[in-house]
């Protein structure tokens, strides 16, 4: 518990315009890694514009490791590979950081814009919501033909932990 940082929930919503991989659609579903932690969504079948709307939470140990996402088609022998994606939870935590209170629902926070240096899709905002900053991003997959994966993302402070 003495080197954990922090939680992150990510709340992986949705996939766009996934890649075929099976012989008319695909059943996704996303593996995202950091540091040796990995977690799942579930399999949404026959589906290339699922909708996972899955809560999945990391224990953050190292705040500057970045967050590895994948897409995968499950089969029944070997799961075929949909793209991948990688994110930093950095913009996020210089938010928290700020300590912000009292702010209206929807306040934007602070935007983060595409570049060759991410796998944003487009404009990321951290905004103001239910008393916390949350970040939404739309990461385009790499290595892949086609797709997109929407989430958002969410810090907990977790008490006796270093914290951000």
């Amino acid at each position: 518990m003495e080197n954990l940082t922090g939680l992150l929930r990510i709340h992986v919503q949705r996939g766009v315009n996934l890649a075929v991989r099976d012989v008319v659609s695909s059943d996704p579903y996303v593996v995202i890694k950091m540091g040796k932690q990995k977690i799942e969504t579930r399999v949404v079948k026959r589906n290339v514009n699922p909708e996972w709307n899955d809560d999945l939470t990391l224990s953050v140990v190292d705040p500057t490791l970045p967050v590895k996402l994948a897409v995968y088609d499950r089969d029944t022998f070997v799961d075929d590979k949909m793209g991948d994606a990688e994110f930093e939870i950095g913009p996020l935590l210089n938010a928290v950081k700020m300590r912000l209170q009292g702010l209206p629902d929807g306040t934007i926070i602070t935007k983060v814009q595409p570049s060759r240096q991410n796998c944003l899709s487009q404009e990321s905002c951290i905004i103001w919501s239910n008393g916390k900053a949350v970040q939404d991003m739309f990461l385009r997959l790499r290595n892949v033909e086609t797709g997109e994966v929407e989430l958002q993302l969410e810090w907990i402070d977790v008490p006796g932990s270093r914290g951000v």
